[in-house]
């Protein structure tokens, strides 16, 4: 499918270098759209004819469990079989810098000369939910590039971390015993969100326990129909159990597969993306004809001293905005 003949000539050059395996216009282009630089929707609305192929699998888990080194081996296993594969492995903010401070990207260098292989580190910025805000458009920029799996690894906030199953097809959620994962699995969203469980560290104490407190829990997951998430166990730092996880990521893209239930996931993601992305585009507007910052913290202290009442301001600071 062409380029969009509307976006500007430079963002047209620029994603045919990164349909053409370019690594550098790739880097590039995420970069725009991470910094929501001007041509930042251009590089979106030109990339997005090219995506809906790759397969996006989430990893998400407690922090220690293991998420980098099964995506790492994950990787590995995909490129063997000539599989392309992108990893967004999302980090959390340096105080200091802004930037991710985990260094995934050192972990898999290994894989860096591969022309397959791309990684990509995020730092959350101060996002909640396991995901930078703009994960996901950095997961359709690599999807354009020509990748056939997109592995996304979540920062390891523990149960707040289910933005994750809003973008992925495949969800794994990674637990290790001796961690208390055995009592995370019985908060709220962690059954939910989750396609298959991973038991990693198996060769610990207490990974039976954790498989059947897992298995014991499987009711709650009431959203997968009739897919009952496996619980698969692996020693990822020696790859034992890798080839099982894969397997049953294959059974769980071909349960998907049949009577459009991909179709219906990627749906309910556009929904809610959509409405994330006018929540976005409405703030943006706000800043750049009706509020500035200092206006802003303004009224924050109006209406902390009871001077204003936020739910009069509030409407008609948007009246005031749609009427710009």
């Amino acid at each position: 499918m062409a380029v969009e003949q509307t976006a500007a000539p430079e963002v047209m050059q620029l994603i045919d270098r990164v349909r053409s395996g370019d690594v550098r216009a790739l880097a590039r282009a995420i970069s725009l759209v991470e910094n929501d630089a001007p041509l930042a929707a251009d590089v979106l609305a030109a990339c997005f004819p090219h995506t809906g192929r790759a397969l996006r699998i989430g990893v998400t888990g407690s922090p220690g469990a293991g998420k980098s080194t099964i995506v790492d081996k994950l990787a590995r296993h995909y490129r063997a079989k000539d599989v392309s594969v992108g990893v967004i492995a999302v980090d959390p903010t340096s105080p200091f810098t802004g930037g991710a401070i985990l260094g995934d990207r050192i972990r898999m260098q290994e894989n860096l000369s591969d022309p397959g292989f791309y990684v990509r580190s995020m730092a959350t910025r101060g996002s909640l939910g396991g995901l930078a805000r703009t994960t996901a458009d950095v997961a359709s920029v690599i999807e354009a590039s020509g990748k056939d799996v997109i592995l996304i690894e979540t920062v390891g906030v523990g149960q707040d971390e289910i933005d994750i199953v809003r973008l992925s097809d495949v969800t794994i959620v990674v637990l290790v015993p001796g961690m208390g994962d055995d009592v995370q699995s019985l908060k709220a969203g962690i059954m939910e969100i989750a396609d298959l469980f991973v038991v990693n560290k198996a060769d610990r104490e207490g990974a039976d326990r954790v498989e059947k407190e897992v298995r014991a829990m499987q009711s709650l997951a009431t959203s997968h129909g009739s897919w009952v998430p496996p619980v698969v166990k692996t020693i990822a730092s020696t790859g034992e159990g890798i080839d099982r996880l894969t397997e049953t990521i294959e059974q769980m893209k071909q349960w998907l597969d049949v009577d459009g239930r991909l179709e219906a996931r990627r749906k309910v993601y556009w929904r809610e993306r959509i409405t994330e992305m006018m929540r976005h585009a409405l703030m943006s507007q706000v800043r750049e004809h009706g509020l500035s910052d200092a206006e802003l913290e303004a009224h924050a202290a109006r209406v902390a001293g009871k001077e204003e009442n936020p739910y009069r301001l509030v409407p008609e600071l948007v009246a005031r905005v749609f009427k710009s």
